[in-house]
């Protein structure tokens, strides 16, 4: 499963959520289906019975769920979708999620942890590498040098002491 979103909270009193899309474009999550969410750690399929955009959001409401009540209890829940739904991402571009738990290692050879998430700050990409400490990393070029997912990791210039 690939977790593209999370439900954050009740939306109205007619059972619809209100979910925020870790994707791109807002509505991009929609073009999946089913969506799984994470329920008491087990993944269950769920209908999307109506759907809308929000802003940056995305309302919902899922078969079954008919009142408040019930969708306030889906709140914090990811949202996934089934990895073989995905289209294979083009040469030299990767999913977020195929990075998380890469192991992380510098030109000198060094480790500096392995990839905990990543977040987008406005201009690229940064990478959370975490061992002893928690260091943030931009995903460019100039230091990510190389991908290797088989072997499980990623390739950086950057310093220890950084």
């Amino acid at each position: 499963m690939i977790v593209m979103g999370r439900v954050s909270a009740p939306f109205g009193v007619k059972g619809w959520v209100k979910v925020q899309p870790f994707t791109e474009e807002t509505d991009s999550l929609f073009r999946y289906s089913p969506w799984w969410l994470c329920e008491a750690g087990e993944w269950r399929s769920r209908t999307i019975e109506e759907k809308a955009v929000h802003g940056t959001s995305l309302l919902v409401r899922f078969a079954g769920i008919d009142d408040r009540d019930r969708a306030a209890a889906l709140k914090g829940q990811d949202i996934a979708i089934a990895r073989e739904q995905l289209p294979a991402p083009d040469e030299g571009e990767y999913y977020w999620a195929d990075l998380v738990g890469l192991e992380v290692e510098n030109t000198a050879g060094q480790s500096l942890g392995h990839v905990e998430r990543l977040f987008e700050s406005g201009a690229d990409p940064v990478l959370v590498v975490v061992d002893e400490k928690e260091r943030l990393l931009p995903f460019v070029d100039a230091v990510v040098k190389r991908v290797d997912l088989e072997a499980g990791k990623l390739l950086v210039d950057w310093e220890l002491d950084y």
